[in-house]
Protein backbone atom coordinates (compact mmCIF):
# COMPACT_ATOMS: atom_id res chain seq x y z
CA UNK A 1 0.00 0.00 0.00
CA UNK A 2 1.62 3.13 -0.98
CA UNK A 3 2.07 5.99 1.98
CA UNK A 4 -0.87 8.24 0.24
CA UNK A 5 -3.30 5.65 1.61
CA UNK A 6 -1.88 4.83 4.99
CA UNK A 7 -4.14 7.46 6.33
CA UNK A 8 -7.25 6.61 4.72
CA UNK A 9 -6.49 2.95 5.66
CA UNK A 10 -6.98 4.08 9.04
CA UNK A 11 -9.87 5.58 9.24
CA UNK A 12 -10.93 2.01 8.32
CA UNK A 13 -9.23 0.78 11.43
CA UNK A 14 -10.78 3.67 13.15
CA UNK A 15 -14.45 2.74 11.68
CA UNK A 16 -13.69 -0.73 12.94
CA UNK A 17 -12.46 -0.37 16.65
CA UNK A 18 -16.04 1.76 16.88
CA UNK A 19 -17.86 -0.86 15.76
CA UNK A 20 -16.64 -3.86 17.49
CA UNK A 21 -14.58 -2.28 20.53
CA UNK A 22 -11.43 -4.43 19.31
CA UNK A 23 -8.45 -2.56 18.24
CA UNK A 24 -7.51 -2.43 14.55
CA UNK A 25 -4.53 -2.51 13.32
CA UNK A 26 -2.16 -0.55 10.51
CA UNK A 27 1.07 -1.17 10.01
CA UNK A 28 3.03 1.91 7.94
CA UNK A 29 6.33 2.26 6.62
CA UNK A 30 9.64 5.12 8.58
CA UNK A 31 9.28 8.38 7.05
CA UNK A 32 6.13 9.88 4.92
CA UNK A 33 4.18 6.66 4.96
CA UNK A 34 4.00 6.99 9.25
CA UNK A 35 3.52 10.89 8.72
CA UNK A 36 0.57 10.32 6.89
CA UNK A 37 -0.91 8.06 9.61
CA UNK A 38 -0.79 11.20 11.95
CA UNK A 39 -4.27 12.39 10.93
CA UNK A 40 -5.90 8.80 10.96
CA UNK A 41 -3.97 8.29 14.36
CA UNK A 42 -5.62 11.47 15.61
CA UNK A 43 -9.26 10.76 14.83
CA UNK A 44 -9.27 7.56 16.18
CA UNK A 45 -7.28 9.31 19.43
CA UNK A 46 -10.34 11.92 19.54
CA UNK A 47 -13.18 9.10 18.27
CA UNK A 48 -12.68 6.72 20.99
CA UNK A 49 -11.70 4.30 18.33
CA UNK A 50 -8.94 1.88 19.39
CA UNK A 51 -6.33 1.14 16.88
CA UNK A 52 -2.68 0.22 17.09
CA UNK A 53 -0.61 1.34 14.71
CA UNK A 54 2.85 0.07 13.68
CA UNK A 55 5.58 2.18 12.14
CA UNK A 56 9.20 1.20 10.63
CA UNK A 57 11.67 3.16 11.70
CA UNK A 58 15.70 3.93 10.58
CA UNK A 59 17.89 0.89 11.77
CA UNK A 60 18.77 2.00 15.67
CA UNK A 61 22.63 2.80 14.77
CA UNK A 62 21.25 5.90 12.84
CA UNK A 63 18.94 7.41 15.76
CA UNK A 64 20.97 9.76 16.80
CA UNK A 65 22.52 11.40 13.69
CA UNK A 66 20.78 12.74 10.34
CA UNK A 67 19.35 9.82 7.98
CA UNK A 68 17.40 9.28 5.14
CA UNK A 69 13.87 9.74 6.38
CA UNK A 70 14.32 9.61 9.63
CA UNK A 71 12.04 11.60 12.26
CA UNK A 72 11.79 11.16 15.90
CA UNK A 73 8.23 9.29 15.45
CA UNK A 74 7.51 8.90 19.04
CA UNK A 75 7.77 12.11 19.89
CA UNK A 76 5.49 13.16 16.67
CA UNK A 77 2.85 10.21 17.88
CA UNK A 78 2.85 11.33 21.47
CA UNK A 79 0.43 14.30 21.24
CA UNK A 80 -2.23 12.09 19.08
CA UNK A 81 -1.89 8.40 21.11
CA UNK A 82 -2.63 7.31 24.57
CA UNK A 83 0.95 5.74 24.27
CA UNK A 84 4.11 5.20 22.23
CA UNK A 85 6.46 3.46 22.44
CA UNK A 86 10.03 2.48 20.52
CA UNK A 87 11.09 -1.32 20.46
CA UNK A 88 15.03 -1.52 20.37
CA UNK A 89 15.46 -5.09 22.07
CA UNK A 90 13.59 -8.30 20.52
CA UNK A 91 12.53 -10.01 23.96
CA UNK A 92 10.33 -6.38 24.69
CA UNK A 93 8.44 -7.07 22.00
CA UNK A 94 5.20 -8.76 23.84
CA UNK A 95 5.11 -6.88 26.72
CA UNK A 96 5.03 -3.97 24.68
CA UNK A 97 2.61 -5.54 22.09
CA UNK A 98 0.28 -6.04 24.80
CA UNK A 99 0.51 -2.37 26.87
CA UNK A 100 -0.65 -1.12 23.43
CA UNK A 101 -3.44 -3.10 22.76
CA UNK A 102 -3.97 -2.44 26.67
CA UNK A 103 -4.23 1.05 26.21
CA UNK A 104 -5.46 1.24 22.88
CA UNK A 105 -8.76 -0.56 24.12
CA UNK A 106 -9.45 0.62 27.68
CA UNK A 107 -11.56 3.47 28.77
CA UNK A 108 -11.43 5.84 27.20
CA UNK A 109 -10.41 4.22 23.87
CA UNK A 110 -8.23 5.28 21.77
CA UNK A 111 -4.65 5.30 19.43
CA UNK A 112 -1.58 3.67 20.56
CA UNK A 113 2.33 3.39 18.45
CA UNK A 114 4.81 1.37 18.01
CA UNK A 115 7.81 2.18 16.30
CA UNK A 116 10.07 -0.64 15.14
CA UNK A 117 14.20 -0.22 14.02
CA UNK A 118 14.31 -2.05 10.52
CA UNK A 119 17.60 -3.77 12.14
CA UNK A 120 15.31 -4.49 15.32
CA UNK A 121 12.45 -6.35 13.33
CA UNK A 122 15.32 -8.71 11.84
CA UNK A 123 16.78 -9.80 14.96
CA UNK A 124 16.12 -13.03 16.52
CA UNK A 125 13.24 -13.63 19.04
CA UNK A 126 13.60 -16.39 21.65
CA UNK A 127 11.54 -19.70 20.30
CA UNK A 128 9.71 -20.11 23.93
CA UNK A 129 8.41 -16.20 23.24
CA UNK A 130 5.04 -16.02 22.59
CA UNK A 131 1.74 -13.42 22.53
CA UNK A 132 1.05 -12.54 26.74
CA UNK A 133 -2.67 -13.37 27.76
CA UNK A 134 -5.13 -10.55 27.01
CA UNK A 135 -6.59 -9.67 29.94
CA UNK A 136 -9.89 -7.76 30.60
CA UNK A 137 -9.42 -3.75 29.76
CA UNK A 138 -12.72 -2.66 30.69
CA UNK A 139 -13.31 -0.99 34.28
CA UNK A 140 -16.77 -2.13 35.00
CA UNK A 141 -16.50 -0.74 39.14
CA UNK A 142 -19.80 -0.19 40.67
CA UNK A 143 -20.34 3.18 41.65
CA UNK A 144 -20.30 4.46 45.20
CA UNK A 145 -23.68 4.56 47.14
CA UNK A 146 -23.01 8.02 48.40
CA UNK A 147 -22.70 9.28 44.86
CA UNK A 148 -25.49 7.30 43.98
CA UNK A 149 -27.97 8.61 46.92
CA UNK A 150 -26.41 12.09 46.11
CA UNK A 151 -27.50 12.19 42.49
CA UNK A 152 -30.88 10.77 42.90
CA UNK A 153 -31.64 13.51 45.63
CA UNK A 154 -30.29 16.12 42.78
CA UNK A 155 -32.29 14.52 40.31
CA UNK A 156 -35.54 13.76 42.03
CA UNK A 157 -35.81 17.39 42.95
CA UNK A 158 -35.16 19.20 39.56
CA UNK A 159 -37.70 20.99 37.89
CA UNK A 160 -36.62 20.47 34.80
CA UNK A 161 -33.88 17.89 33.73
CA UNK A 162 -32.35 16.80 30.39
CA UNK A 163 -30.02 13.82 29.82
CA UNK A 164 -27.25 14.40 27.52
CA UNK A 165 -25.92 11.41 26.48
CA UNK A 166 -22.70 10.55 24.80
CA UNK A 167 -20.52 8.11 23.02
CA UNK A 168 -19.15 6.53 26.25
CA UNK A 169 -22.98 4.91 26.96
CA UNK A 170 -22.43 3.43 23.48
CA UNK A 171 -19.40 1.82 24.17
CA UNK A 172 -19.98 0.73 27.58
CA UNK A 173 -23.34 -0.99 26.56
CA UNK A 174 -25.78 1.57 28.15
CA UNK A 175 -28.36 1.37 25.21
CA UNK A 176 -31.08 -0.53 27.37
CA UNK A 177 -30.24 0.72 30.59
CA UNK A 178 -30.66 4.37 29.19
CA UNK A 179 -34.14 3.96 27.94
CA UNK A 180 -35.32 2.41 30.82
CA UNK A 181 -33.91 5.27 32.85
CA UNK A 182 -35.23 8.03 31.05
CA UNK A 183 -38.89 6.73 30.68
CA UNK A 184 -38.49 5.63 34.66
CA UNK A 185 -38.04 8.83 35.54
CA UNK A 186 -39.54 10.34 33.09
CA UNK A 187 -36.62 12.57 31.86
CA UNK A 188 -36.36 13.90 28.21
CA UNK A 189 -33.09 12.95 26.25
CA UNK A 190 -30.66 14.72 23.50
CA UNK A 191 -27.64 12.86 22.20
CA UNK A 192 -24.24 13.98 20.87
CA UNK A 193 -23.72 12.90 17.36
CA UNK A 194 -21.79 10.36 18.23
CA UNK A 195 -24.71 8.53 20.67
CA UNK A 196 -26.95 8.68 17.92
CA UNK A 197 -29.39 5.79 18.57
CA UNK A 198 -28.01 4.72 21.62
CA UNK A 199 -31.70 5.90 22.85
CA UNK A 200 -33.96 4.86 19.96
CA UNK A 201 -35.73 7.58 18.38
CA UNK A 202 -39.10 5.97 18.46
CA UNK A 203 -38.43 6.15 22.38
CA UNK A 204 -40.94 8.70 23.81
CA UNK A 205 -38.16 10.46 26.11
CA UNK A 206 -36.08 10.67 22.67
CA UNK A 207 -35.96 14.74 21.60
CA UNK A 208 -33.16 14.96 19.15
CA UNK A 209 -29.01 15.05 18.54
CA UNK A 210 -27.25 18.35 19.51
CA UNK A 211 -23.84 19.25 18.11
CA UNK A 212 -24.66 21.63 14.74
CA UNK A 213 -23.29 25.26 15.02
CA UNK A 214 -27.03 26.52 15.79
CA UNK A 215 -29.47 26.35 18.81
CA UNK A 216 -31.36 23.64 17.98
CA UNK A 217 -34.25 22.17 19.20
CA UNK A 218 -32.73 20.00 21.83
CA UNK A 219 -30.59 23.22 22.74
CA UNK A 220 -34.09 24.30 24.21
CA UNK A 221 -33.98 21.26 26.67
CA UNK A 222 -30.47 21.89 27.84
CA UNK A 223 -30.85 25.60 28.43
CA UNK A 224 -33.76 25.01 29.88
CA UNK A 225 -32.39 22.25 32.24
CA UNK A 226 -31.42 22.86 36.00
CA UNK A 227 -30.08 19.56 36.06
CA UNK A 228 -28.10 18.14 33.21
CA UNK A 229 -27.43 14.36 33.52
CA UNK A 230 -24.41 14.06 31.37
CA UNK A 231 -24.50 9.99 30.73
CA UNK A 232 -21.34 8.38 29.12
CA UNK A 233 -20.41 12.37 27.82
CA UNK A 234 -17.17 13.40 26.69
CA UNK A 235 -16.24 17.30 26.45
CA UNK A 236 -14.72 16.55 23.15
CA UNK A 237 -17.95 15.21 21.12
CA UNK A 238 -19.32 18.77 22.27
CA UNK A 239 -17.87 21.70 23.77
CA UNK A 240 -19.72 22.13 27.15
CA UNK A 241 -18.87 26.35 26.92
CA UNK A 242 -21.81 25.60 23.86
CA UNK A 243 -24.29 24.27 26.13
CA UNK A 244 -23.19 25.44 29.57
CA UNK A 245 -21.26 29.08 29.67
CA UNK A 246 -22.96 30.40 32.59
CA UNK A 247 -22.70 27.34 34.75
CA UNK A 248 -26.69 27.84 35.85
CA UNK A 249 -27.48 24.19 35.65
CA UNK A 250 -26.32 21.50 38.19
CA UNK A 251 -24.54 18.55 35.90
CA UNK A 252 -24.67 15.01 37.23
CA UNK A 253 -21.93 12.79 35.63
CA UNK A 254 -22.25 9.36 34.90
CA UNK A 255 -19.65 7.66 33.45
CA UNK A 256 -16.70 4.73 33.78
CA UNK A 257 -14.26 7.52 34.04
CA UNK A 258 -14.21 10.90 36.12
CA UNK A 259 -15.09 13.84 34.39
CA UNK A 260 -12.58 16.10 33.05
CA UNK A 261 -11.48 18.93 34.74
CA UNK A 262 -13.53 21.94 32.35
CA UNK A 263 -14.61 24.96 33.92
CA UNK A 264 -17.50 25.01 31.90
CA UNK A 265 -18.75 21.24 33.29
CA UNK A 266 -18.54 20.93 37.24
CA UNK A 267 -20.44 18.50 38.24
CA UNK A 268 -22.12 18.64 41.70
CA UNK A 269 -22.08 14.70 41.90
CA UNK A 270 -19.70 12.41 39.96
CA UNK A 271 -21.13 8.41 39.12
CA UNK A 272 -18.47 6.66 38.31
CA UNK A 273 -18.90 3.30 37.78
CA UNK A 274 -20.36 0.64 35.41
CA UNK A 275 -23.04 3.22 33.53
CA UNK A 276 -25.48 0.37 33.13
CA UNK A 277 -24.93 -0.81 36.62
CA UNK A 278 -24.53 3.44 38.13
CA UNK A 279 -28.71 3.49 35.93
CA UNK A 280 -30.29 0.35 37.71
CA UNK A 281 -29.01 1.72 40.80
CA UNK A 282 -31.07 4.86 40.20
CA UNK A 283 -34.09 3.45 39.14
CA UNK A 284 -34.32 1.08 42.60
CA UNK A 285 -34.69 4.40 44.05
CA UNK A 286 -38.01 5.24 41.93
CA UNK A 287 -41.35 3.91 42.13
CA UNK A 288 -42.75 6.05 39.17
CA UNK A 289 -41.98 8.43 36.55
CA UNK A 290 -40.69 11.69 38.90
CA UNK A 291 -41.38 14.53 36.09
CA UNK A 292 -43.74 15.33 33.86
CA UNK A 293 -42.80 15.05 30.20
CA UNK A 294 -45.87 16.78 28.97
CA UNK A 295 -43.61 19.67 27.35
CA UNK A 296 -41.21 17.09 25.88
CA UNK A 297 -44.33 15.66 23.54
CA UNK A 298 -45.18 19.32 22.39
CA UNK A 299 -41.16 19.51 21.37
CA UNK A 300 -41.59 16.06 19.79
CA UNK A 301 -44.71 16.82 17.59
CA UNK A 302 -43.08 20.43 16.27
CA UNK A 303 -39.97 18.08 15.46
CA UNK A 304 -42.00 15.98 13.17
CA UNK A 305 -44.02 18.64 11.90
CA UNK A 306 -40.98 20.48 10.83
CA UNK A 307 -39.55 17.24 9.23
CA UNK A 308 -42.52 16.20 7.44
CA UNK A 309 -43.04 19.02 5.20
CA UNK A 310 -40.11 17.91 3.32
CA UNK A 311 -40.91 14.16 2.48
CA UNK A 312 -42.78 14.90 -0.94
CA UNK A 313 -40.74 18.35 -1.81
CA UNK A 314 -39.99 17.62 -5.22
CA UNK A 315 -37.62 20.33 -5.85
CA UNK A 316 -34.51 19.46 -7.51
CA UNK A 317 -31.57 19.97 -6.46
CA UNK A 318 -33.03 18.11 -3.92
CA UNK A 319 -33.41 19.58 -0.05
CA UNK A 320 -30.64 17.79 2.28
CA UNK A 321 -34.03 17.01 4.47
CA UNK A 322 -35.61 15.07 1.19
CA UNK A 323 -32.68 13.25 0.51
CA UNK A 324 -32.22 11.87 4.37
CA UNK A 325 -35.66 10.93 4.58
CA UNK A 326 -35.34 8.70 1.68
CA UNK A 327 -32.18 7.04 2.98
CA UNK A 328 -33.94 6.31 6.15
CA UNK A 329 -36.78 4.66 3.97
CA UNK A 330 -34.27 2.44 2.43
CA UNK A 331 -31.87 1.79 4.90
CA UNK A 332 -32.97 -0.82 7.67
CA UNK A 333 -33.24 -0.15 11.33
CA UNK A 334 -29.83 -2.37 11.33
CA UNK A 335 -28.03 -1.42 8.49
CA UNK A 336 -25.52 1.16 9.06
CA UNK A 337 -24.59 4.81 7.61
CA UNK A 338 -21.47 6.62 7.65
CA UNK A 339 -21.10 10.49 7.57
CA UNK A 340 -18.08 12.09 6.43
CA UNK A 341 -17.44 15.51 7.51
CA UNK A 342 -19.16 18.33 5.87
CA UNK A 343 -22.44 20.51 5.65
CA UNK A 344 -24.17 17.03 5.23
CA UNK A 345 -22.94 15.66 8.39
CA UNK A 346 -24.85 18.38 10.24
CA UNK A 347 -28.22 17.45 8.46
CA UNK A 348 -27.25 13.78 9.08
CA UNK A 349 -27.25 14.66 12.54
CA UNK A 350 -30.02 16.71 12.86
CA UNK A 351 -32.48 14.73 10.36
CA UNK A 352 -31.70 10.85 10.11
CA UNK A 353 -33.35 8.87 12.78
CA UNK A 354 -31.85 6.04 14.41
CA UNK A 355 -33.25 3.24 16.40
CA UNK A 356 -29.79 1.59 17.30
CA UNK A 357 -26.48 2.38 18.37
CA UNK A 358 -23.59 2.30 16.00
CA UNK A 359 -26.01 2.73 13.14
CA UNK A 360 -24.98 6.25 12.22
CA UNK A 361 -21.15 6.66 12.20
CA UNK A 362 -19.95 9.90 12.61
CA UNK A 363 -16.51 11.19 13.62
CA UNK A 364 -16.83 14.35 15.69
CA UNK A 365 -13.96 14.07 17.63
CA UNK A 366 -11.13 15.25 15.29
CA UNK A 367 -13.91 15.46 12.62
CA UNK A 368 -11.90 13.90 9.85
CA UNK A 369 -12.66 15.02 6.34
CA UNK A 370 -12.32 11.45 4.60
CA UNK A 371 -13.65 9.19 7.00
CA UNK A 372 -16.48 7.85 5.44
CA UNK A 373 -15.32 5.53 2.36
CA UNK A 374 -12.94 3.65 4.16
CA UNK A 375 -14.89 3.28 7.30
CA UNK A 376 -17.68 1.93 5.43
CA UNK A 377 -15.01 -0.50 3.68
CA UNK A 378 -14.22 -1.75 7.40
CA UNK A 379 -17.97 -1.78 8.20
CA UNK A 380 -18.97 -4.16 5.47
CA UNK A 381 -16.43 -6.18 6.71
CA UNK A 382 -17.68 -6.91 10.08
CA UNK A 383 -21.16 -6.99 9.10
CA UNK A 384 -20.72 -7.77 5.05
CA UNK A 385 -25.02 -8.77 5.42
CA UNK A 386 -26.00 -5.17 6.63
CA UNK A 387 -26.58 -2.26 4.22
CA UNK A 388 -23.56 0.35 4.24
CA UNK A 389 -23.92 3.21 3.24
CA UNK A 390 -20.70 6.04 3.21
CA UNK A 391 -22.28 9.62 3.09
CA UNK A 392 -20.12 11.87 2.11
CA UNK A 393 -19.54 15.68 0.45
CA UNK A 394 -17.68 16.03 -3.00
CA UNK A 395 -14.91 17.43 -1.29
CA UNK A 396 -14.58 14.66 1.30
CA UNK A 397 -15.29 11.81 -1.38
CA UNK A 398 -12.45 13.68 -3.21
CA UNK A 399 -9.93 13.15 -0.44
CA UNK A 400 -9.89 9.14 -0.57
CA UNK A 401 -11.61 8.42 -3.62
CA UNK A 402 -8.66 5.69 -4.66
CA UNK A 403 -9.96 3.58 -1.92
CA UNK A 404 -12.72 2.53 -4.42
CA UNK A 405 -9.86 0.47 -5.77
CA UNK A 406 -9.71 -1.45 -2.19
CA UNK A 407 -13.48 -1.71 -1.96
CA UNK A 408 -13.69 -3.58 -5.63
CA UNK A 409 -10.58 -5.72 -4.59
CA UNK A 410 -11.31 -6.92 -1.21
CA UNK A 411 -14.97 -7.66 -2.60
CA UNK A 412 -16.78 -5.01 -0.04
CA UNK A 413 -20.08 -3.72 -2.21
CA UNK A 414 -20.82 -0.84 -0.87
CA UNK A 415 -23.00 2.22 -1.24
CA UNK A 416 -21.27 5.85 -1.48
CA UNK A 417 -23.66 8.58 -2.08
CA UNK A 418 -22.24 11.85 -2.67
CA UNK A 419 -23.99 15.43 -1.60
CA UNK A 420 -23.04 17.15 -4.96
CA UNK A 421 -22.36 21.32 -4.80
CA UNK A 422 -18.86 21.94 -6.28
CA UNK A 423 -18.37 23.39 -2.76
CA UNK A 424 -16.73 22.97 0.54
CA UNK A 425 -20.23 23.31 1.87
CA UNK A 426 -19.94 23.47 5.61
CA UNK A 427 -17.13 25.80 5.12
CA UNK A 428 -19.13 28.07 2.70
CA UNK A 429 -22.07 27.73 5.13
CA UNK A 430 -20.19 29.30 8.12
CA UNK A 431 -18.95 32.17 5.95
CA UNK A 432 -22.49 32.95 4.95
CA UNK A 433 -23.42 33.25 8.40
CA UNK A 434 -20.84 34.81 9.43
CA UNK A 435 -19.85 37.54 6.10
CA UNK A 436 -23.00 36.88 4.32
CA UNK A 437 -20.28 35.79 1.21
CA UNK A 438 -18.44 33.32 0.42
CA UNK A 439 -14.82 32.35 -1.22
CA UNK A 440 -11.91 30.16 -1.97
CA UNK A 441 -14.30 27.22 -1.26
CA UNK A 442 -15.94 26.25 -4.89
CA UNK A 443 -13.87 23.77 -7.20
CA UNK A 444 -14.98 21.51 -10.38
CA UNK A 445 -15.98 18.05 -10.06
CA UNK A 446 -14.94 14.84 -12.68
CA UNK A 447 -17.66 12.87 -13.64
CA UNK A 448 -18.36 10.89 -10.62
CA UNK A 449 -20.61 8.00 -13.01
CA UNK A 450 -17.71 7.62 -15.13
CA UNK A 451 -15.15 8.04 -12.45
CA UNK A 452 -16.69 5.02 -10.74
CA UNK A 453 -16.97 2.98 -13.48
CA UNK A 454 -13.30 3.69 -13.98
CA UNK A 455 -12.93 1.39 -10.78
CA UNK A 456 -15.10 -1.15 -11.79
CA UNK A 457 -17.81 0.31 -9.94
CA UNK A 458 -21.78 1.41 -10.84
CA UNK A 459 -22.48 4.42 -11.00
CA UNK A 460 -25.65 6.12 -10.69
CA UNK A 461 -26.42 10.22 -11.40
CA UNK A 462 -29.77 11.51 -9.90
CA UNK A 463 -31.41 13.82 -11.91
CA UNK A 464 -35.05 14.00 -10.30
CA UNK A 465 -36.05 13.89 -6.44
CA UNK A 466 -37.76 10.45 -7.52
CA UNK A 467 -34.50 8.88 -8.46
CA UNK A 468 -33.15 8.48 -5.34
CA UNK A 469 -35.13 5.63 -3.60
CA UNK A 470 -34.89 3.53 -6.66
CA UNK A 471 -31.47 4.07 -7.02
CA UNK A 472 -30.49 3.38 -3.57
CA UNK A 473 -31.92 0.37 -3.85
CA UNK A 474 -30.81 -1.05 -7.03
CA UNK A 475 -27.60 -0.24 -5.99
CA UNK A 476 -27.63 -2.01 -2.92
CA UNK A 477 -28.44 -5.49 -5.00
CA UNK A 478 -25.10 -4.79 -6.71
CA UNK A 479 -21.77 -7.31 -6.26
CA UNK A 480 -19.88 -3.93 -6.28
CA UNK A 481 -19.56 -0.82 -4.65
CA UNK A 482 -21.90 1.40 -6.24
CA UNK A 483 -21.76 5.33 -6.36
CA UNK A 484 -24.28 7.75 -6.28
CA UNK A 485 -23.82 11.30 -7.39
CA UNK A 486 -26.99 13.59 -5.69
CA UNK A 487 -27.02 17.63 -6.51
CA UNK A 488 -28.05 18.80 -2.91
CA UNK A 489 -29.50 22.56 -2.36
CA UNK A 490 -27.13 23.80 0.02
CA UNK A 491 -29.27 26.59 0.04
CA UNK A 492 -31.31 25.15 3.16
CA UNK A 493 -28.15 25.89 4.70
CA UNK A 494 -28.43 29.45 5.45
CA UNK A 495 -32.53 29.04 5.58
CA UNK A 496 -32.18 26.86 8.50
CA UNK A 497 -29.88 29.21 10.63
CA UNK A 498 -32.84 31.50 10.28
CA UNK A 499 -35.66 28.70 10.90
CA UNK A 500 -33.59 27.79 14.12
CA UNK A 501 -33.43 31.51 15.17
CA UNK A 502 -37.14 31.65 15.57
CA UNK A 503 -37.80 28.23 16.73
CA UNK A 504 -35.39 29.24 19.41
CA UNK A 505 -36.39 32.38 20.50
CA UNK A 506 -40.04 31.56 20.10
CA UNK A 507 -39.07 28.42 23.12
CA UNK A 508 -37.32 30.95 24.86
CA UNK A 509 -40.22 33.46 25.44
CA UNK A 510 -42.76 30.71 26.40
CA UNK A 511 -40.03 28.65 29.12
CA UNK A 512 -38.89 31.87 30.32
CA UNK A 513 -41.43 34.74 30.25
CA UNK A 514 -39.95 37.08 32.39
Amino acid sequence: MSCKLFCEFLLSKSGYGRLTGRAGVCIGTLGPGATNLITGVADANCDGAPVVAITGQVSSDKLHITAHQYLDLTRIFAPVTKRTKQILEPDTTEEVVRLAFKYAESEMPGAAHIDIPVNVSKMDVDDRAKPLLHGTSGLREIAEKKSIAQAYRIISSAKNPVILAGNGAVRNGATEALSRFAQTFGIPVVTTMMAKGVVPCDNDMFVATVGIPQKDFGNVLIDYADVVIAVGYDIVEYDPRKWNVTNASKIVHIAVLPADVNRFYQAAVQVVGSIAESLEALMAFADAPTHDPGHVQRLKEEIRQDRERYRTDDAFPIKPQRILMDIRCVMGPDDILLSDVGAHKMWIAREYPCYRPNTCLISNGFATMGFALPGAIAAKLVYPDKKILAVTGDGGFLMNCQELETAVRIHTPIVVLIFHDDSYGLIKWKQLDHFGSSCYVDFSNPDFVQFAQSFGCKGYRVESASDLIPMLEDAFRQDVPSIIDCPVDYGENVKLTEHLKDVYESHVRELFPH
